[in-house]
């Protein structure tokens, strides 16, 4: 199995606090997305939180601090990389509560012989991608010379892209990739979880 990285780095300023704490329904988002990984990975790794939320039933989950602080999402993915116990690690943002756990599993089904894996949903989805450990030197490379781009990183890689006919495959609504960056945002995953609809494309329940 793959190992986890949650990334949970930021400020959350348009939300009016830390993302990882928001409630959708009665969770907050940080349990939204372990939830969904705990079916793929044995080893989930939150990186960059401040605060270690309680999320009862999950002993694999283990909180680190960026060891580039300020460096953003390419200093989160190195982190994770660096710590983890996988050659291939599923990276995803804290903000992404309706992961589809079959479009997950096909993206790391593609891994072997790549640097990387993302979707391609209008442009490239880094947060929500494979990495293997063979990133590692290039990334640390970019974060010592500044470059935090993480879609420009992957120009530098071998990367297969997911096009967005492949993710709509698994997820027609594409809901995988719905973020929570505002209010309104949030309101939006509220009522979408209401439906109590099974359109989160897996076995999980809400």
């Amino acid at each position: 199995m793959v190992t986890s990285i949650v990334l949970v780095g930021g400020e959350g300023l348009r939300l009016g606090g830390d993302k990882a704490t928001q409630l959708l329904k009665d969770k907050n988002l940080l349990a939204w997305v372990v939830e969904q990984l705990a079916v793929l990975s044995e080893q989930i790794l939150i990186v960059g939180s401040t605060c270690q939320l309680n999320l009862a039933g999950y002993s694999s989950i283990e909180y680190m601090n960026d060891l580039y602080p300020g460096k953003g999402p390419l200093g989160g993915i190195y982190t994770g990389l660096l710590a983890s116990e996988s050659f291939y690690n599923l990276v995803v943002a804290c903000d992404m509560p309706f992961l589809n756990i079959e479009l997950l599993r096909y993206m790391i089904r593609l891994s072997p012989g790549y640097d990387a894996v993302a979707p391609w949903v209008g442009k490239a989805q880094p947060l929500q991608a494979v990495y293997s450990k063979s990133c590692l030197d290039r990334i640390r490379e970019r974060l010592e010379k500044g470059w935090l781009s993480v879609t420009r990183f992957l120009s530098t890689v071998n990367v297969r892209y997911v096009e967005q006919v492949e993710c709509q495959s698994f997820d027609p609504q594409l809901l995988n990739f719905l973020n929570i960056n505002s209010p309104a945002d949030l309101a939006q995953a509220n009522m979408l979880a209401a439906e109590k609809k099974d359109w989160l494309g897996n076995k999980n329940s809400l």
